[in-house]
């Protein structure tokens, strides 16, 4: 008879500062991931036994850094076996859509384990890991943002938008990475459906605002506006943005007042970053604001993250909850026409995933 309650302790450590998680999991032992030799070791202990049963794996790459543990028991959304889950996952159980039975979003305490042992890849860089769960069956993710049946309150806590690495945003992208986030098909795919949406190129009086820019906008090859203003956190990185007329350094983080005048922009986009927004209502009002009537936002992401930068909400979720936290975004921040969602992945299990969340702004606001 296994015992009832179990440890899993994860250890990782960047050889200058171990630190060490202790979660509790449900029917299994304790679990220890040994940096410097590459080794997951998972003991185990019936209470019939007198000793541990140890199992040793060997990895090929160094274990990126973990967080938690998921268990999915639904077709299209993530469930944990932790017990203590944060309060969205009682609200959000009460989200539904048309006809069909109510979405249940139900979080739990990180990016998932078992999609890190599966997929040992990050970034360019080796600095991101995945934090998803693929959609295998049910509604499409075009699918889940229809008809959602919105809390009328907002269903956030503040601990929602904490993150591991609470240290100043300045220090972690003070030095620049000339790196792609996600792989070259993901990258591809969000530049088709750019020039599927975009206003056409040297269109008169279009201005654009890429918000958490880089070196890189992804935009189509050539593509042109009269104003098109990037803006980041490292000033090297949109310097060497071909895409940019000018640009502008703010940590949104600390200061999410946008400092554009109202309805300025006829398109604003946010690549593989709305995960490290810690304050996404306020940024999203005061797109909402900066946008002209008519206005499009779109919101694109992938499975890929800094884990220390993103937010708790994040870690803890899988791709069809990614859609409708950024979904709720829009909606809650108000001034912005019903969220929807596309999934642009070009190569599903082969390739980085590819969701595109967009509005536009009300043109009566």
């Amino acid at each position: 008879m296994w015992q009832n309650v179990i440890q899993f302790q994860i250890i990782y450590t960047n050889q200058s500062n171990p630190s060490r998680f202790l979660l509790q999991f449900c029917n299994a032992s304790w679990l220890t991931v040994d940096p410097f030799n590459y080794h997951l070791k998972v003991k185990t202990q019936q209470s019939t036994m007198p000793k541990c049963v140890g199992i040793g794996l060997g990895l090929p790459h160094r274990l990126p850094y973990l967080a938690g543990v998921y268990s999915c028991s639904s077709s299209y959304s993530i469930t944990s076996a932790v017990g203590s889950v944060p309060n969205l996952a009682k609200v959000v159980s009460k989200w539904s859509s048309g006809g069909r039975a109510p979405r249940r979003l139900v979080l739990g305490l990180g990016a998932s384990f078992w999609a890190q042992l599966m997929n040992m890849s990050g970034a360019v860089g080796g600095k991101a890991f995945t934090a998803s769960a693929r959609l295998k069956s049910g509604p499409s993710f075009e699918e889940i943002l229809k008809n959602v049946d919105w809390p009328e309150q907002i269903p956030y806590k503040l601990e929602d938008f904490q993150r591991y690495d609470e240290s100043p945003d300045t220090l972690f992208y003070e030095s620049p990475r000339f790196v792609t986030h996600i792989d070259d098909p993901a990258i591809a795919a969000l530049t088709k459906y750019y020039s599927k949406v975009f206003p056409p190129s040297n269109t008169p009086g279009v201005s654009m605002l890429d918000m958490c820019s880089s070196w890189v906008s992804h935009f189509p090859p050539g593509y042109k506006q009269e104003r098109v203003v990037g803006m980041g956190m490292n000033e090297a990185e949109l310097k060497a943005n071909p895409v940019l007329t000018e640009y502008v350094l703010q940590d949104l983080n600390v200061n999410p007042k946008l400092p554009f005048e109202d309805n300025s922009f006829d398109v604003i986009t946010n690549v593989v970053s709305v995960d490290y927004i810690n304050k996404p209502i306020e940024v999203f009002k005061e797109m909402c604001r900066i946008l002209k009537p008519g206005g499009l936002a779109i919101i694109s992401f992938s499975n890929r993250c800094f884990w220390t930068k993103a937010i708790s909400i994040w870690t803890s979720t899988g791709d069809a909850d990614h859609g409708l936290i950024v979904g709720s975004y829009f909606h809650y921040a108000g001034g912005f026409e019903p969220p929807q969602g596309v999934d642009i992945s070009p190569n599903p299990g082969r390739s980085d995933p590819m969701y595109i969340v967009y509005s536009r702004k009300l043109s009566s606001v």
